[in-house]
């Protein structure tokens, strides 16, 4: 079975990335994000728009609230399938249902380190709840794109491995 690609398009630096790689595995891909969005603008117009056998994408408008694309994204979330998040609270949740994950800069998230990167995000979060600063992302780089070009492929042909031995 193929996994399916979701992508929490909300300021994501690498969604043209990350569906110029499902085209390539031909794996379907679906584009969540705020419906004031044109997450439509992702799609190019010779791509196919309803499931099918192959590459297919398709987009997932949710409401306006904070967390409001996680939820529906982590809804319909299989085991194998593949996430694209910046927010590790996202990443946590789909781990939790099987899915593998992946930061925009590249980095893979894994059952072992979610707990750290959580607590480091709390951590973060009081520290600027008290008034403190804490210091921002670096700026995204073309560094950081080839690496999650490179990491996202590797998660695709696992996933890929892993559906095949499942049948």
């Amino acid at each position: 079975m193929k996994p399916t690609m979701f992508l929490d398009a909300d300021a994501c630096p690498v969604t043209a990335e990350a569906l110029a790689v499902a085209r390539a595995y031909q794996v379907p891909a679906v584009v969540a994000g705020n419906s004031t969005q044109n997450l439509a603008r992702h799609i190019r117009r010779g791509d196919p728009r309803t499931p099918s056998d192959g590459f297919w994408v398709d987009t997932l408008p949710v409401g306006v609230g904070a967390d409001a694309a996680d939820f529906a994204i982590v809804q319909e979330l299989q085991p194998g399938d593949i996430v694209v998040t910046q927010d590790i609270g996202l990443a946590a949740m789909a781990l939790g249902r099987g899915a593998r994950t992946i930061g925009v800069r590249g980095r893979v998230y894994t059952l072992a380190t979610i707990d750290l990167d959580l607590h480091i995000r709390h951590e973060e979060k009081k520290v600027r709840r008290q008034g403190g600063r804490t210091r921002g992302p670096a700026a995204f780089e073309d560094e950081d794109r080839e690496r999650f070009m490179a990491n996202l492929r590797r998660l695709v042909e696992e996933s890929l491995r892993d559906g095949e031995r499942e049948h």
